[in-house]
């Protein structure tokens, strides 16, 4: 059966950990969400936002969608944009990786760079000013339902599914976190002792794709009453394991992927048994052109 590139969105393998997990009583799971068509997690709420946004009317062909992102909801929606044919303009802070600016003009998205001491917020203040005054419509991934909803549709059922409703811990790092307040959701509902553990950086540490927002950013998607536990990690301790993952695990990916494994080998240390499954939101070949892997 032929398919179009929107059906090869989820459904994304799951491996085992057979060298970086700390406990043989333990079973750790990598989900590779690198493996979606646009090369991350954001696929699937991209994917959702636009087309829930398209199918309720809140949008058409004609309107000028933005987003503020820091990478790869803004690859993941300059794809499905052009697919459905829409025009977008995505807003990043201009230290973001030349990988990514690349990749969401190919798709044929305009591609804005606001001040790096704005970081996210400056970018994000930037589209909330082009919606109040030139009538653009923001697809607002940190207040958008159909963010959670993705996850809560496809990542939270895939993930039963797989490990055969054994799953006993999940960890993900926390960004808009749309991935784990979805996930949570529908894991909850299978079984409520299933712990949802969420990563976010240490006070001094800078770790794209995970954020530890202030309160007039936080995103409104975000109910602290879905994680049970947050766990901290260093900006060295993501970089270490994001090499480590590649070196020794055959697993290429970015730095937020980096810390949720830390952070799940951690927890593997301090568990007598169980089954951890551990998000790897992206691929690292969108990191080339930065320090991580050198």
């Amino acid at each position: 059966m032929s398919k179009t590139i929107l059906d090869l969105i989820g459904n994304t393998p799951m491996v085992e950990s057979k060298v970086l997990n700390p406990n043989p009583n333990v079973k750790l799971l990598f989900k590779l969400e690198g493996n979606n068509p646009g090369g991350s997690v954001k696929d699937r709420p991209a994917y959702n936002m636009i087309r829930s946004g398209l199918e309720r009317g809140d949008f058409s062909s004609s309107s000028k969608l933005i987003e503020a992102t820091s990478g790869n909801t803004g690859i993941a929606l300059a794809m499905i944009a052009g697919i459905y044919g829409l025009d977008i303009e995505l807003v990043m802070p201009e230290n973001s990786t030349k990988e990514r600016v690349q990749t969401m003009r190919a798709y044929g998205a305009k591609v804005t760079l606001t001040p790096t001491d704005v970081g996210i917020e400056g970018a994000r203040d930037y589209a909330e000013a082009k919606v109040r005054d030139e009538g653009y419509v923001m697809l607002n991934q940190f207040a958008n339902n159909d963010n959670w909803m993705a996850h809560y549709q496809t990542t939270g059922p895939e993930i039963w599914k797989d490990t055969h409703g054994e799953i006993t811990h999940f960890v993900s790092s926390m960004g808009t976190t749309g991935t784990i307040m979805g996930t949570s959701t529908y894991l909850k509902e299978q079984d409520s002792k299933v712990q949802i553990v969420g990563v976010q950086p240490t006070d001094d540490s800078k770790i794209p794709g995970i954020r530890k927002w202030p309160e007039a950013y936080l995103p409104k998607i975000f109910n602290p009453k879905k994680v049970d536990t947050v766990l901290e990690v260093s900006e060295t301790e993501a970089t270490e394991m994001a090499k480590r993952l590649a070196k020794e695990e055959g697993i290429f990916a970015g730095m937020s992927s980096g810390g949720a494994a830390a952070a799940a080998i951690r927890l593997a240390e301090t568990l007598e048994r169980g089954t951890i499954v551990s998000i790897v939101c992206d691929r690292g070949d969108r990191y080339l052109s930065s320090d991580l892997f050198d």
